[in-house]
């Protein structure tokens, strides 16, 4: 687990983020720099130009038996990719863009060069990248082992198979202390407990990213977004299982019936907030915003968690250098949709910094022509909305709320909800469907975008309308095997070797 020096400084690490001085002195900091943040949304500093979108990919890696695997560091020096939490995850960005035709392209060429990098990197060594939101068919270790291996030093808890980070390791030390030593996700057909908080590594999501030119309109797009999230992740739930030997083979059929689709919303937030009730921990669905200003204003209210101080103060002509403890911070603002400010502008305003929505409740596409469909339903369907001055915000919160969470244990099944451009509320899928993807349409249109090139990108998730989503790809394999004769352990790694052996081409889960 590294010679003395590292466990030293991960130590070290730990402690300096439980100091209550420092604690004291990272969150002056974050205020002092929200409120520098909102005094130059009110004096439009961050306006910008042009409309942006970008997009952040995760994956894992598996051996050549599709088992999960660590990813050695040689991919991440030849491939244009980043580490995350786990050993086995990786992140794969576009660069932002202009949100126009051009841009658009430009985000799908650079998202499968991308992922081609990571391919060929990995190949050199028997290893794939799995284009999935989790993974299923656990290391030869198995789960627990893999996911439990600590060591203590000096009474920090060090997990072997996350990457040792300073800052991982004192987040992940912060939330045990808040859980009392154990982190517990408890779903259909298992409980799991963990020394750790690397359980939330099972799950990996595609985030797309929309930059806002007005900040004052912020909070229409950002109200807008949490009202599509239910709508959208119907179409792209791609989660319903834990790895094979998590369960114990009971109910094998119940338990296919009863995961939820989107089983990475509930891992996720079950494995960082700590017990907290439902809608009050870190990872939760967000409120509306009545103005710009709450971005940072959120951000300054939430927790601190495992604060990391820069080692000095002084200030680049970067932006986010000057909003280094804000800008840490908010890295575990964690909502389903987000704000985000201090990215460099794009388009001709090079200079700045911008304010964009990171669009987070989705999972990881089998395939990049499924990614690029997604990113664009999302980008089009947004700029759309507001552009059009559609009534969707009259949609109240808490149905908002209820058809996203809705839409995690029933994907494509799901009861949603929605205000319909004359304004009346509607439950009907198939008039909120076509909803979604006229305005979708619209905003595309707006962006410049000619009709046939539209329906090229929104072909693969649109053709999901009949219920033909990732999550019930995987549900029925698993059923039908289990109604076989097979147990659920092995109906799932069955069924995720098939899911592999698809994944990564050019074929769309549509035509799976």
């Amino acid at each position: 687990m590294g010679d003395d020096a590292d466990h030293a400084a991960l130590v070290a690490a730990v402690e300096r983020s439980t100091d209550p001085e420092r604690r004291e002195t990272f969150d002056r900091r974050v205020r002092d720099q929200a409120e520098r943040i909102r005094e130059d949304i009110r004096a439009g500093r961050l306006d910008t130009d042009e409309f942006a979108v970008g997009m952040e990919l995760e994956a894992y890696a598996v051996d050549a038996d599709d088992r999960l695997t660590p990813i050695p560091d040689a991919v991440f020096d030849r491939a244009d990719c980043a580490t995350e939490l786990g050993l086995h995850n990786l992140e794969v960005n576009s660069a932002a863009t202009v949100f126009d035709a051009a841009g658009l392209a430009d985000q799908a060429d650079r998202i499968r060069a991308n992922v081609e990098a990571v391919e060929d990197a990995m190949a050199d060594r028997d290893l794939a990248p799995a284009l999935d939101a989790m993974w299923t068919i656990p290391p030869a270790e198995g789960t627990d082992a893999y996911l439990g291996a600590i060591e203590r030093r000096d009474g920090v808890v060090v997990a072997a198979n996350m990457r040792q980070y300073p800052r991982y390791v004192a987040l992940d030390n912060e939330i045990l202390e808040r859980s009392g030593g154990e982190v517990t996700v408890d779903v259909p057909g298992a409980t799991l407990s963990y020394p750790t908080i690397l359980v939330e590594s099972l799950a990996t999501s595609i985030q797309p990213h929309l930059q806002i030119p007005d900040a004052d309109a912020f909070p229409q797009y950002f109200n807008a977004a949490l009202r599509t999230t239910g709508p959208v992740l119907s179409l792209a739930s791609n989660s319903p299982f834990l790895p094979a030997d998590c369960y114990d083979d009971a109910d094998d059929s119940a338990i296919v019936d009863a995961t939820p689709h989107e089983l990475r919303i509930p891992v996720f937030e079950q494995s960082i907030n700590a017990g907290a009730p439902r809608g009050e921990g870190k990872v939760r669905f967000p409120r509306d915003l009545d103005r710009a200003t709450d971005v940072p204003d959120r951000v300054v209210a939430d927790e601190t968690y495992a604060p990391v101080l820069a080692d000095d103060e002084t200030e680049s002509d970067d932006y986010r250098s000057r909003i280094r403890e804000y800008d840490h911070k908010r890295g575990v603002h964690w909502r389903w949709v987000r704000g985000v400010v201090g990215g460099q502008p794009v388009g001709t305003e090079r200079e700045g910094a911008s304010i964009r929505i990171e669009y987070r409740p989705l999972p990881t596409q089998p395939t990049v022509r499924d990614t690029v469909s997604l990113q664009a339903l999302v980008v089009g369907l947004l700029r759309g909305l507001v552009v059009a001055a559609h009534p969707i915000t009259a949609l109240p919160w808490m149905d908002a709320r209820d058809g996203f969470y809705n839409a995690v244990a029933d994907g494509p099944d799901a009861d949603l909800h929605w205000v319909t451009a004359d304004g009346d509320r509607t439950t009907e899928t198939a008039t909120i469907y076509d909803e979604l993807f006229d305005y979708a349409r619209r905003g595309l249109r707006d962006a410049g975008l000619d009709d046939g090139t539209i329906d090229g990108y929104l072909a693969p998730i649109e053709r999901r309308r009949d219920g033909c989503v990732p999550s019930a790809w995987k549900k029925d394999r698993v059923r039908d095997a289990v109604d076989d004769g097979a147990t659920l352990s092995e109906a799932i790694e069955r069924m995720q070797q098939a899911y592999l052996d698809r994944a990564g081409g050019e074929t769309v889960v549509a035509d799976w």
